[in-house]
C-alpha cells in the first residue's frame, strides 16, 4: 500500500485518479480548494485525509504543504490541479507544483499534469513574474520541471483533451483513459523509462525540446525561486 497525494481531486481527472487508487487499497490524501468542494468518498474506501487550499494563492500553497507534512513522506504526489485562464494558469499549473515540490519531503515518485498545448509555450519567462503567461506557457514550464529532478522518479503526463469542467463537455478525448496513465505511473513497479518520461495514454512521447533543455530548466528554477522566495535546498 502506497501513501499518495492527488492535488485538484474534487472532480474530473483528479477525483477519478484518487478513487481508483483508493479502490486498489492505497492510502489516498485528496485536495480541494476549500471545504465547499470536498471530494466525495469512494464507494468502497475512505480518504486518508483531505487538504484544503487555493493553489492560486502562494500563502495557501504554503499552508497545503504544512497540512501535507502531518502525513509524513508520501510515496507519490500527483500534481493534477490545473487552471485554464491566464489569471491563474501560471500560478496553479507551474508555481504551485514547484512550491509544493520544494516545500514537501521528497516522495519516491512525482507526476505532473502537462498538456499537448505545452508545444506552443514560450521559453520567455517574463510572464511568470507578471502573471500574464498563457496556458501553453504554464504547461511547457511544468513539463520542464518534471524533467528536472535527478534523485526521484518524475514524469509528465498529457491526459488528452477530456470532458472535464476545465476541458468542456464537448472535448473529444476519453475521460476514462485520461487518468489511467497517472494511476499506472503512481504505483506500477516496472515503468520504462524509470524517470523523465512524457506520457500520453501509457505511451512515452517526445516533449517539446525546450522541456529537456538543461539551460532552460536552470533559468526556470532560478526564476521560480526568485518569484516565490522558496529555495529547493536539499529536498530533491
Amino acid at each position: 500500500m502506497a501513501l499518495i497525494l492527488v492535488t485538484g481531486s474534487s472532480a474530473g481527472l483528479g477525483l477519478n485518479t484518487a478513487i481508483d487508487l483508493a479502490a486498489r487499497g492505497h492510502a489516498v490524501v485528496v485536495h480541494a480548494r476549500d471545504s465547499s468542494r470536498r471530494p466525495p468518498e469512494p464507494a468502497a474506501a475512505a480518504w486518508n485525509g483531505i487538504l484544503y487550499g487555493d493553489l492560486a494563492d502562494l500563502d495557501q500553497v504554503r499552508d497545503v504543504a504544512h497540512q501535507a507534512a502531518h502525513f509524513g513522506r508520501f510515496d507519490t504526489v500527483v500534481h493534477n490541479a490545473g487552471a485554464l485562464h491566464h489569471s491563474d494558469a501560471v500560478k496553479v499549473n507551474t508555481i504551485a507544483p514547484y512550491a509544493l515540490t520544494a516545500l514537501m519531503d521528497k516522495p519516491a515518485r512525482l507526476i505532473y499534469l502537462s498538456s499537448s498545448m505545452h508545444r506552443g509555450g514560450s521559453t520567455n519567462l517574463q510572464g511568470l513574474e507578471t502573471g500574464a503567461a498563457s496556458y501553453g506557457d504554464s504547461k511547457l514550464w511544468v513539463t520542464a520541471l518534471a524533467h528536472r529532478w535527478p534523485t526521484t522518479t518524475s514524469h509528465a503526463v498529457d491526459p488528452g483533451w477530456v470532458p472535464t469542467r476545465m476541458g468542456g463537455a464537448h472535448a473529444p478525448d476519453d475521460l476514462t483513459a485520461g487518468h489511467q496513465t497517472q494511476l499506472w505511473l503512481a504505483t506500477h513497479p516496472d515503468v520504462t523509462p524509470v524517470t523523465g518520461g512524457y506520457w500520453y495514454h501509457k505511451r512515452v512521447q517526445e516533449p517539446d525540446p525546450s522541456a529537456a533543455d538543461e539551460d532552460f530548466q536552470a533559468r526556470l528554477l532560478a526564476a521560480l525561486e526568485s518569484h516565490t522566495g522558496i529555495p529547493l535546498h536539499d529536498r530533491l
